[in-house]
């Protein structure tokens, strides 16, 4: 064989090594990536969240899948006490943010997360009434006007647990038209004016925009909330659950979530 050929299958050698040795260094191709300390992140993570975290969760879900073209998150959206019971109960979810830290405890106390949970926001309460503000609402002890409809979170659910501490601080006994199941159906009877007013969070103020106008209260400073994420136990996915906390909980996410109206711990 003459000498240029042996050269040109020598080259053609090494450089097939080489391909191989940088395809056995890079990602796969099967669309998973890798996540701190290169474990694997695809496939779904489930994540329960309280009601007030749709809109910043739901950008940081599709941040996340930017991210991890593997992977896809799915979200439940509700109040935290029925989140807490459904987890309790064996509802199969990777993810767990609650509004407040004793929502959190009810599911920490049953064992089932994994490791200590840690706040990532605070949320504080505004009045929601009508655009306009018909009524003139000025404060907690306008609420109680004769004929005008209040509506709150039930006591069960952090934003009514926050809006009883801040009615306390204002001295003020008031008998709501309704209780709703989460932060987002209380609202919800202001936006269809079903209701004069509704004690719920600032973000959710913030997130309906010009249905709704937010009035500030001083007794909101007395109820603030923390909302603490855990991974769970039982996670499914426990891989991309560990990923989903920490994009939540990084300087991103924070940003993500001060733009919907959240505070930093």
């Amino acid at each position: 064989m003459p000498r240029s050929a042996h050269r040109s299958h020598r080259a053609a050698g090494l450089g097939a090594i080489a391909l191989l040795t940088l395809s056995a260094c890079s990602p796969s191709g099967s669309g998973s990536s890798s996540g701190s300390g290169g474990e694997d992140v695809s496939g779904t993570v489930t994540v329960f969240a309280a009601a007030s975290l749709k809109e910043g969760f739901t950008e940081l879900g599709e941040r996340f899948e930017r991210k991890h073209p593997g992977a896809r998150v799915t979200f439940n959206f509700s109040g935290s006490d029925s989140l807490a019971a459904g987890i309790n109960n064996g509802a199969p979810a990777d993810v767990f943010a609650a509004a407040s830290a004793r929502t959190m405890r009810l599911v920490t106390d049953e064992g089932h997360t994994a490791g200590s949970p840690g706040t990532f926001v605070r949320n504080r309460l505004q009045i929601a009434t009508e655009p306009g503000n018909p009524h003139r609402i000025d404060s907690l002890r306008d609420l109680t006007a004769p004929g005008l409809k209040v509506v709150l979170c039930d006591r069960t659910v952090p934003c009514g647990a926050a809006a009883r501490t801040a009615l306390t601080a204002a001295g003020v006994g008031l008998t709501p038209a309704s209780y709703e199941q989460d932060v987002r159906s209380a609202l919800t009877k202001v936006e269809l004016k079903e209701a004069d007013a509704a004690v719920v969070y600032r973000t959710d103020v913030r997130a309906a925009g010009d249905k709704v106008e937010g009035v500030e209260f001083p007794e909101s400073a007395e109820a603030v909330n923390d909302y603490p994420i855990a991974r769970l136990e039982n996670a499914p996915n426990p891989s991309a659950a560990k990923a989903f906390v920490e994009l939540v909980r990084s300087e991103e996410g924070r940003n993500v979530l001060g733009e919907a109206g959240f505070l930093k711990p």
